[in-house]
């Protein structure tokens, strides 16, 4: 079973996600594609304190977005394996 799409606001530093969907106005979509955000692409969460900007590295490259902006961002979580 995979788990539950999420908002990238959701996610805790470490976690990495694979980047669903986003929402928000033509002017938002545009920057999230213009910054690498594109369906399917990995990201990894490198700083969410709960507040304020969240630092995501995505193609490499560390990105800061703003919570609204993350709030946009449908991802799914990556399901890692556990050792038996």
């Amino acid at each position: 079973m995979s788990p539950e799409p999420v908002s990238m606001s959701n996610l805790s530093a470490g976690e990495q996600a694979v980047v669903l969907t986003f929402g928000g106005g033509r002017a938002v979509q545009n920057r999230l594609a213009s910054l690498g955000f594109t369906p399917g692409v990995g990201v990894n969460m490198t700083q969410n304190y709960g507040f304020g900007p969240l630092i995501v590295t995505v193609r490499g490259t560390r990105v800061a977005l703003g919570r609204g902006e993350a709030a946009q961002i449908l991802v799914q979580r990556c399901v890692t394996p556990t050792a038996a």
